[in-house]
């Protein structure tokens, strides 16, 4: 027997996974109404689309999420500096926007709650996003280590 979800069943779904790993009111900012979603062969969900664009993926092993550059604008949009970024240095930006990974001595700022592991979003000192991936160091340790990747860049927005 295969169980069959509403629409509704499902964006309910990913918008209360992105509450829980962002923080309160980023599932429907993420997550509006319409979104369209690719299941496995088992049933579950694996991406989540909208206006045929990916803005999230959700991990088989944990259930978390990991963004796509689209929904990291969306999440950009909507979560006030500096809650998930990491802000890199002007002269290397056009590098990480390119998917290059982001080095600690290239961080000049961090949101402090990170840890490593987590989802971020990667933007310049005028807050403009280039990147998004998954952090490599916690945030404070991004500001502290002069060495190391700091976020492994998933997709960068050049």
């Amino acid at each position: 027997m295969s169980i069959k979800y509403s629409k509704n069943n499902l964006v309910r779904r990913v918008q209360t996974i992105a509450d829980f790993q962002f923080g309160n009111l980023a599932g429907t900012g993420l997550f509006p109404e319409g979104c369209e979603f690719i299941l496995s062969t088992t049933g579950r969900i694996r991406q989540i689309l909208f206006k045929g664009k990916r803005l999230a993926t959700i991990r088989a092993h944990d259930g978390r999420l990991t963004l796509g550059i689209e929904g990291a604008r969306r999440l950009h949009a909507i979560l006030s500096a500096p809650h998930y970024r990491v802000v890199i240095r002007d002269d290397v930006a056009e590098f990480v926007a390119q998917g290059k990974n982001a080095f600690a001595k290239h961080v000049i700022g961090a949101d402090p709650v990170i840890r490593t592991g987590d989802e971020v979003i990667v933007v310049t000192g005028d807050d403009r996003l280039i990147a998004c991936g998954a952090a490599m160091l916690s945030g404070e340790e991004m500001l502290a280590f002069n060495y190391g990747r700091a976020v492994t860049v998933r997709q960068g927005s050049a």
